[in-house]
């Protein structure tokens, strides 16, 4: 028997034109950007579809129109008559989509507070002082050590899947650690476009603010599992839900694990619900037998509900 899971990306599944096809066939994922542009006062998917991609790429606008990309198909998916999962589970920021899916978080109060979080990001880095960058090629071990041995800030920040290390830091801690990547081995070692160094201490800044903003909005125990990057547990209790979010802005989030652990809740199918199948992408290397499957077109979302 199939069982599915639905798990939904974060940062850097973005880029200008996403989901195109999607809003022009849904008038339902229209509608739901038109909520999230209202509710922080920005025109989201003229700048999901237009760009600039520089702004597109500012944390604080990131995070709003990738909760509303994760949403929107969420609910496209259900409306057409999908099933729901098994579990739940987001690629970082993708976690607030998987809460507002289980019902946990009103979608309304998910898009302020992630607002509000990316802005808390952007202020507790200065621009340009700090950096990510992926490392494919070389052991998590070995990208662990060289970061304990690199000078200044810098950790592993996402284990996305075998041999695929994101580390976060200081820039220039960042750029020693990838030119070490490089000398031991590394297959590719390349700084991200993205404008903090999300998932390590250099976060913790920002984690009253986050706190603050999540104690002014209602929890409820989720409908559906939700699996938390902090400690792959699903939480029923509101204050339990609310300190898993807090401190995921300074831990890792141990990606590779999560589906390993979706897959021995009996996951034998994944639903991406997000633009860019980036998660799909590195499913597939987590687990070559589960089957993977992107809601990002109206293709995708039709073999999703059929399956």
């Amino acid at each position: 028997m199939t069982h599915s899971a639905v798990v939904f990306p974060g940062q850097g599944s973005q880029s200008v034109g996403m989901l195109a096809e999607m809003h022009a066939a849904s008038e339902r994922v229209a509608r739901t950007f038109a909520e999230a542009s209202d509710a922080i006062g920005r025109d989201l998917w003229q700048l999901a579809s237009a760009g600039p991609g520089e702004e597109l790429n500012q944390t604080r606008w990131t995070q709003p129109v990738m909760l509303a990309a994760d949403v929107a198909l969420w609910r496209e998916y259900r409306a057409r008559g999908g099933d729901i999962p098994l579990a739940l589970a987001g690629h970082s920021l993708g976690e607030y989509a998987a809460l507002v899916a289980a019902g946990a978080l009103e979608f309304i109060d998910a898009v302020r507070v992630v607002h509000a979080r990316g802005e808390l990001m952007q202020q507790a880095v200065a621009e340009g002082e700090g950096a990510m960058a992926a490392i494919l090629g070389l052991d998590d071990e070995v990208v662990e050590r060289i970061c304990g041995d690199t000078e200044g800030s810098v950790v592993a920040a996402n284990y996305n899947s075998p041999g695929q290390v994101v580390i976060a830091g200081s820039r220039i801690s960042v750029e020693q650690a990838v030119e070490r990547c490089r000398q031991a081995g590394a297959r590719r070692a390349m700084l991200l476009p993205v404008s903090v160094p999300a998932h390590s201490p250099l976060m913790r800044p920002a984690a009253a603010g986050l706190a603050a903003a999540l104690a002014e909005v209602p929890i409820r125990a989720p409908q559906c599992p939700v699996l938390h990057n902090r400690d792959l547990k699903p939480h029923s209790e509101p204050e339990e839900i609310r300190q898993a979010l807090v401190e995921q802005l300074t831990y890792p989030v141990p990606w590779t694990e999560t589906v390993r652990e979706l897959r021995g809740r009996g996951a034998t199918r994944f639903l991406e619900c997000g633009p860019a199948r980036v998660l799909a992408g590195l499913g597939r290397r987590i687990d070559r037998d589960a089957e993977w499957i992107a809601l990002e077109s109206p293709d995708g979302m039709q073999q999703a509900v059929a399956a």
